[in-house]
C-alpha cells in the first residue's frame, strides 16, 4: 500500500507540474468559444447533460492537443525565457509521461466527441490534427505563416460546439470559426513582437523576423477589422438582440482603434495593451454570443 500511495501524486505535485501541461487559460478560452457555439443554437437552459457531455469530450481533446504541443515543443521551451519553466523544459516530468498523458487525454476526447455525434467527433479530431501535426510539427518550424492553417484549430472549438447542437456543418459556424481565425494574429502576432528575442533564439519564424514590426502591426490591423466583421455577421445571422450587437459592435470597434493606434503610433506598452484586450475582445464577443 506505501508503495502504491508513493507513485500517485499528490495534488501539490498535480498543481505544480501536470496542470501547466494544459495551459488553462488557453483552454477555458477555447472551452467558452465551444459553449459559445452550442448556444449560438441551444438556449442556456439546454439539457444539463447534453452541456455537461459536451464540455467535458471538448475539455479532454483540447487539454491533450496542448500536451501533445508541449511535448514536441519542449526542445525549443528551453531555449525561450518565457517558457523555460514549463514542466518538460525544466525536466520536472519525463517527457515519456507527458506523451501518454496527450494521448489519452486527446483519444478519451475524441471517442467521447465521436458518441456524442459523428459529425461533432470528426470536427474535434480535425482540430487536433490541425493543430498537432499541421501546425505544430509540421509548419511552425518552417514559416512565419505557420499561424494562418494553424490557426483554423483555433477556430475548431467554436464549430465543433454548434455543430453539435445542429447535428451538422452550417455557415454561420464557419463564419465563427473565421472569427477566430482572424483574432488570432491580433493575439499571436503582438505576442511574437513582445517576446521577438526568445523567437529569435529558439529559431522559430514570426511575421515580425520575416517582415518586420510594421508590416506586423498593418496585418494585425487588417485582421483585426476582419476578426470583428465575420464575428458580427455570424451575431447577426444568429439573431442576438440589437443591445447585444450593438456592444458587440462597441467590442470590435475598440480592437480596430487600438490596432490602428499601434500602426501610428508603436510603442511596447501598447502592443502589450492590445494583447490583453484581444483575449478580453474574444472572451467577451463569445459570452455576448452565448447569453443572446
Amino acid at each position: 500500500m506505501a508503495r502504491l500511495v508513493s507513485v500517485i501524486p499528490s495534488v501539490k505535485s498535480i498543481r505544480s507540474r501536470y496542470w501547466p501541461l494544459i495551459k488553462s487559460l488557453q483552454t477555458f478560452l477555447l472551452l467558452t468559444t465551444a459553449m459559445a457555439g452550442f448556444f449560438s443554437v441551444h438556449p442556456a437552459h439546454a439539457a444539463t447533460r447534453a452541456i455537461l457531455a459536451m464540455a467535458g469530450s471538448m475539455f479532454l481533446a483540447i487539454s491533450g492537443s496542448t500536451v501533445l504541443n508541449m511535448w514536441l515543443d519542449r526542445d525549443i521551451d528551453a531555449i525561450m525565457q518565457r517558457t523555460c519553466n514549463r514542466p518538460l523544459a525544466a525536466n520536472k516530468i519525463p517527457p515519456s509521461q507527458a506523451l501518454i498523458i496527450g494521448v489519452v487525454l486527446s483519444t478519451a476526447g475524441i471517442f467521447w466527441a465521436l458518441i456524442l455525434s459523428p459529425v461533432y467527433g470528426a470536427v474535434v479530431a480535425a482540430g487536433l490534427f490541425f493543430d498537432v501535426f499541421i501546425y505544430t510539427l509540421w509548419l511552425k518550424r518552417r514559416t512565419s505563416w505557420s499561424i494562418v492553417l494553424g490557426g483554423i484549430s483555433g477556430g475548431i472549438p467554436v464549430l465543433a460546439g454548434r455543430s453539435l447542437a445542429l447535428g451538422y456543418i452550417d455557415w454561420v459556424g464557419f463564419l465563427l470559426l473565421l472569427a477566430v481565425l482572424f483574432w488570432i494574429p491580433t493575439h499571436i502576432l503582438t505576442f511574437s513582437m513582445k517576446y521577438y528575442e526568445d523567437y529569435q533564439a529558439a529559431k522559430v519564424p514570426t511575421i515580425a523576423s520575416t517582415y518586420g514590426f510594421q508590416v506586423t502591426r498593418l496585418i494585425i490591423a487588417i485582421s483585426s477589422v476582419m476578426a470583428a466583421i465575420a464575428m458580427g455577421l455570424a451575431a447577426y445571422w444568429v439573431g442576438i438582440s440589437a443591445g447585444a450587437l450593438s456592444l458587440l459592435v462597441v467590442l470590435g470597434t475598440s480592437l480596430l482603434i487600438l490596432a490602428l493606434t499601434s500602426v501610428i503610433r508603436p510603442s511596447d506598452r501598447l502592443n502589450f495593451g492590445l494583447f490583453k484586450y484581444a483575449s478580453l475582445y474574444m472572451m467577451g464577443a463569445m459570452l455576448i454570443l452565448a447569453i443572446h
